[in-house]
């Protein structure tokens, strides 16, 4: 077709469905594990990192099964089965009604839910890790060996394919798991936005069984990481037994391999090693890349998405896919002409450097928005204290006196303060007057947020202390709502779907998540002699309000809103300079360190140096995890800091490092490697009719 095997298309075509299936899962991941299952954001990046870790451990796993025992196209097929399965049980396991027996929308029996998430993990880090080095490699079997521009093309069109399902998984699933779903309860759909990467990597595996008697099968041939393995083993144990001075010594500690192995394996071996050898420093880069998940979307939870239509968190990491399709011409096209032009002398190891540079300020730049995000957040009371706000409900002024401090505040009609902060031990009781009459109440405070509302009538002050229990923003990463109902009689209220009981005069109800901060609501007040409503306002993000419902003109319901917690106010736009800088670090890291990689070493290990290079992201990624479980640092811009701190530091050491690296040529040590064995062979050869040339004269 065109030139190209039919096979590719159905490779290609699997390729796009299993990477929309592994981003698309990936995405909302974080949110799920701190919005399902309620876990603490450093437990909940722990698990995430300790996820990713085990996707980039298994494709060493993999490479060893298809290139040792079942070969490419068996492999992919049996892992892919236990991917597709690994991603159902994942969707399985976050269905809330599976053991919510009382029907309150949350699971009674959340270890079951836990349980199945955690084998759904384990089973979709050794599916998609296993076929990782499999797929592409296998792909580049269906062609022969005259269709070099034909696999050249496939090899484009086979990333593009990943960074197709990349873009747009990132793109949808967080709105599918933002959309409402549930049986007794709607809330957050996360067994949607796991189902449906779990249906496409169903169908990933449907398109490749259909291609199957279409494909070009390469027998296994033994895997090269396992003869290398062999190679150094050997060479270490050797050494071990000739330790002794009487034993000369060799110029490398490989050749002491060369008692059972050919030089050209311990030639290569030394070409491999030199190059694995600077990937140690690596770790630190994929330490910081790979927080776009984690951090850097539990980061946007705490912001505005409002940019004219609703940004969800985790929908920020489209950023970097959209910056990788169009830096990477930008930089191959021009940059690096540019620097060329300038006689500039900007090797590999140099690009790689800077790279790691650019990746240390991106935290800097993350620390930065952290600390304006940080002073948005409310103050809650510390040991021993106690936050009162008073709202006065009346159409009197009022004034309320704290004692024994003797401290007053005056305060006007449908008016509310902000939080004060007293002392517990030091606060006994609370004196109001509003025009003619007065009241004291006794307090018997914890460390806790109160509410005093209050309301002057012509016989009295009606008054009530409400405890406000909120210790921290919304963990749903919504706003959150509740009423006090200023009618003189008890009413019925409701905000669109959303029911919130027959509430007595000046009670209140318990806060309630708003489904769709970003849209506005019908407020609705019944009772056997009223019926109004009006139009709510939009919430926005991570507020807390209580709305007061006063009375109705015409049908209409006038209500007071009260803020008891701001919204997300810092933009996440201002996240895109660090989605930049680290996109600019990627492209100057990763694809320099890949192509690097692969021009220092000989044609047949080029999957030694794959399989460090996946050892890298893999330890990166428990350097995280260290992080996150240990850290004893209390505010996040410090733990950024840190990690920009450290990645400088490596960058130091790994440009130090480079400096002393000789680049060499594979190729040519290879064409000498086989000069040198014509050469032996042909001696051989007229070794060989020399004796037989002998043994005719005798």
């Amino acid at each position: 077709c065109f030139g190209f095997p039919l096979s590719i298309f159905f490779i290609v075509i699997n390729e796009f469905c299993e990477r929309f299936s592994y981003y698309g899962m990936k995405a909302v991941l974080t949110l799920y594990f701190t919005r399902f299952l309620l876990w603490d954001k450093n437990f909940a990046t722990a698990i995430y990192h300790t996820f990713v870790a085990l996707c980039y451990l298994t494709p060493i796993l993999g490479a060893i099964i298809a290139d040792s025992w079942l070969g490419k196209f068996k492999t992919i097929l049996y892992l892919s089965i236990v991917y597709a399965i690994g991603q159902a049980v994942l969707s399985v396991g976050s269905i809330s009604d599976l053991t919510d027996y009382n029907q309150d929308g949350s699971p009674d029996k959340v270890a079951v839910n836990i349980a199945l998430s955690m084998i759904g993990l384990i089973l979709i880090a050794l599916g998609t890790g296993g076929i990782k080095p499999c797929v592409s490699a296998f792909g580049g079997d269906q062609f022969e060996e005259e269709q070099e521009r034909q696999r050249s093309t496939f090899f484009s069109l086979f990333y593009l394919s990943i960074n197709a399902g990349s873009l747009l998984s990132t793109l949808i699933t967080p709105i599918i798991r933002a959309s409402q779903c549930g049986i007794h309860a709607k809330q957050e759909c996360y067994p949607l936005a796991f189902g449906v990467p779990a249906i496409l990597m169903a169908v990933a595996l449907v398109v490749f069984v259909i291609g199957s008697k279409m494909y070009k099968k390469v027998k296994p041939q033994g895997n090269i990481m396992l003869e290398v393995s062999k190679c150094v083993g050997f060479a270490i144990k050797n050494r071990f037994r000739h330790r002794s001075k009487k034993f000369p010594k060799r110029e490398h500690w490989l050749d002491w391999a060369s008692d059972k192995y050919d030089k050209r394996l311990i030639a290569q071996t030394k070409m491999v090693l030199r190059v694995l050898f600077l990937y140690i420093p690596l770790p630190m880069f994929w330490a910081v890349f790979d927080q776009q998940g984690s951090r850097w979307t539990l980061q946007a939870t705490a912001m505005n998405g409002d940019f004219g239509f609703q940004v969800q968190p985790d929908q920020m990491q489209i950023v970097n896919p959209i910056l990788i399709v169009i830096m990477v011409p930008v930089v191959d096209s021009l940059l690096y002409p540019l620097i060329k032009k300038c006689k500039l002398n900007f090797t590999p190891l140099k690009k790689m450097t800077v790279g790691m540079f650019l990746g240390s300020l991106a935290f800097v730049a993350a620390a930065l928005v952290q600390v304006q995000i940080d002073r948005t957040y409310p103050v809650f009371p510390a040991a021993g204290q106690a936050q009162i706000k008073l709202i006065n409900l009346g159409a009197v002024p009022a004034t309320v006196q704290f004692q024994p401090q003797n401290q007053s505040v005056d305060i006007a009609p449908n008016e509310e303060t902000g939080y004060m902060i007293f002392e517990t031990s030091k606060l006994q009781s609370l004196h109001i007057t509003s025009a003619n009459h007065s009241e004291t109440r006794l307090l018997d405070l914890e460390k806790r947020r109160y509410t005093l509302s209050f309301k002057w009538a012509p016989e009295n002050i009606n008054s009530r202390l409400m405890q406000d229990n909120i210790t921290s923003k919304p963990t749903s990463g919504k706003s959150l709502v509740r009423f006090i109902n200023n009618f003189p009689s008890t009413v019925n209220v409701t905000m669109g779907d959303m029911v919130f009981g027959l509430l007595d005069p000046l009670s209140e109800s318990n806060y309630s998540d708003v489904p769709k901060p970003d849209r506005s609501y019908t407020i609705s007040v019944s009772s056997p002699l009223i019926h109004c409503e009006v139009s709510s306002k939009k919430f926005g993000y991570g507020g807390a309000y209580t709305i007061s419902v006063d009375n109705c003109v015409e049908n209409k319901l006038n209500i007071k809103y009260f803020e008891d917690m701001a919204p997300n106010t810092v933009h996440m736009a201002w996240q895109i300079p660090q989605y930049f800088l680290l996109t600019c670090a990627e492209v100057l890291f990763s694809v320099t360190g890949l192509e690097f990689s692969y021009s220092q070493a000989p044609s047949n290990m080029k999957s030694v140096l794959q399989a460090g290079w996946l050892l890298t992201v893999a330890v990166g990624n428990i350097i995280v995890l260290i992080v996150a479980g240990a850290s004893t640092i209390k505010k996040q811009w410090a733990e950024y800091v840190l990690f920009a701190a450290l990645l400088l530091v490596v960058c130091v050491i790994f440009a130090i490092m480079a400096s002393f690296y000789t680049y060499i040529d594979p190729n040519e040590i290879e064409a000498q490697f086989s000069k040198e064995e014509k050469e032996e062979d042909k001696k051989d050869q007229d070794d060989k009719e020399k004796e037989a040339e002998v043994d005719s004269r005798m």
